[in-house]
């Protein structure tokens, strides 16, 4: 069996409510708080580290879109959405602000362990494509702070690329510090001297 997961339940109708924490109680999950809105969303989440949120509602409401992308940016969380609305632009601004499932036609207690783990799956290679980008961007940046750095050079002393370079990884070395902050170094006082 999985590990049971801390669930944090959103929904502004108490019955409902109180199906999903018997259905998540059925599948294995605790409930780790029930609101009745996302007004506090960042906050709930930073109090109670659930390891999913799931919400359900008629149609997510733009400030609930709102919420759960400001709750995305600093906090990731699994977040599934089970709703009624059907509207392809709704299910894409849902998507947008980091839902990783969303179910029309509301809860069905089955299939709730199933869906959760889909979001899961999702959220988690959603994750690593989102750091394998922040990686490859910061790779990206630093190649060009070093190109930059060997131009300045080149052009200040007359050097050709290659040693150029030599020279960056020369004072890297000398100075302890990885080629991209030297680079930026280099940048730095050639500002200065302009």
């Amino acid at each position: 069996m999985n590990k049971p997961l801390n669930v944090l339940v959103i929904d502004d109708s108490l019955r409902r409510a109180g199906d999903i924490c018997a259905a998540l109680a059925l599948a294995g999950h605790r409930v780790a708080a029930v609101l009745p809105s996302s007004l506090n969303l960042s906050a709930e989440v930073q109090a109670l580290s659930p390891d999913v949120i799931l919400i359900q509602t008629e149609t997510p409401s733009r400030d609930t879109l709102e919420h759960l992308s400001i709750m995305g940016r600093d906090m990731p969380r699994p977040v599934v959405v089970f709703a009624q609305d059907d509207d392809d632009s709704v299910i894409r601004q849902a998507v947008q602000a980091g839902v990783s499932a969303y179910v029309v036609d509301g809860l069905d207690a089955g299939r709730l362990k199933s869906v959760i783990q889909v979001a899961l799956a999702h959220f988690e290679q959603f994750q690593a494509v989102k750091k394998e980008l922040a990686e490859t961007s910061r790779k990206l940046t630093e190649r060009k702070t070093i190109e930059k750095a060997k131009g300045i050079l080149m052009k200040a002393r007359g050097l050709s690329e290659e040693d150029a370079y030599s020279a960056l990884r020369r004072l890297a070395m000398e100075r302890g510090r990885t080629l991209s902050a030297v680079s930026r170094d280099v940048i730095a006082m050639a500002g200065l001297l302009l």
